[in-house]
């Protein structure tokens, strides 16, 4: 299942080479760097068209929805129509952060019904190691696509904040932000520290090997089998900081076989509501480093 979510920088070399029509999403995003589009400016993988996750990934922050809520259907459309996506594309998202921005790409993408996203493993950085070239500077127009690609919305189950609350009561909640702040030990992005009641921790960095790549299928279905949960078992719940890495908990679920279920608006929403109870400690989990968002 692992390539159907994914791509290889060798292999995304040599689709270029075809005449298939693909759609390169640059998502070059991570917490506390707000220079992804200089970034991109510096060097980008050619052809690539540069995704802003703040305001085309996500809607307004606000503390009844989140630090990176779901975008509005209509603003989302806007954003896959200025990406020149059209019906039958080929898309692939990359960063230079673990994918963990791609994942949100990749996860948004499929919400809006559109097929054939994958997202490069490695990121940029297997690009890179593996010679190929890069391209420096602005973007120009994007050629509209002969048939764009219809957007939908909702083509993938989400938890609101009463239905991440109670999923602990019916499957497994997995909270993909690092151990400390799992713990509830080193809080500094959301109102309190702490997580939700019931939820495992997972880290979603320690979906990847050492170079950003993601973890052979057999390896991650031994990881969540940890956790009590295999590819038989009932629904499985994702949520993160702000929806982002728990989208990168997703993929890796995917390519393990196994379904789960975002919650967007994930802890911080959740911490931002006084009267919702939050536990500290480490009931039992996949204790790692991990990412912030």
């Amino acid at each position: 299942m692992k390539q159907d979510q994914l791509i290889g920088a060798g292999e995304l070399a040599r689709l270029l080479e075809t005449p298939a029509r693909i759609v390169l999403l640059d998502v070059r995003w991570a917490l506390g760097d707000p220079n992804g589009f200089e970034h991109y400016v510096a060097g980008h993988l050619p052809g690539a068209v540069f995704v802003d996750l703040d305001t085309e990934l996500a809607g307004c922050a606000s503390a009844a929805a989140g630090r990176h809520p779901l975008p509005d259907p209509g603003d989302f459309g806007r954003a896959v129509a200025r990406w020149g996506i059209g019906c039958g594309d080929v898309v692939v998202a990359y960063d230079d952060w673990g994918s963990m921005a791609a994942a949100r790409a990749w996860w948004l993408l499929r919400h809006a019904g559109i097929i054939g996203i994958r997202v490069l493993d490695g990121g940029l950085g297997a690009w890179k190691r593996a010679g190929l070239p890069l391209e420096a500077g602005k973007p120009g127009p994007v050629s509209p696509p002969a048939d764009p690609v219809d957007v939908g919305w909702g083509q993938l189950p989400v938890l609101d904040i009463e239905a991440a609350a109670a999923f602990p009561g019916q499957g497994v909640l997995l909270d993909a932000r690092p151990a400390e702040r799992f713990r509830g030990e080193a809080e500094v992005l959301d109102p309190r520290p702490g997580h939700i009641p019931g939820a495992r921790n997972a880290p979603a960095l320690a979906n990847l090997d050492a170079e950003g790549r993601f973890l052979p299928a057999a390896v991650l279905r031994d990881r969540y089998a940890g956790l009590g949960i295999t590819p038989e078992t009932g629904p499985v719940g994702s949520y993160c900081g702000s929806g982002i890495t728990a989208s990168h908990q997703l993929l890796a679920l995917g390519i393990a076989g196994i379904q789960g279920v975002l919650y967007p608006g994930s802890w911080s929403q959740y911490a931002a509501d006084p009267g919702r109870p939050a536990e500290l400690g480490d009931p039992g989990g996949l204790a790692s480093t991990g990412t912030k968002a």
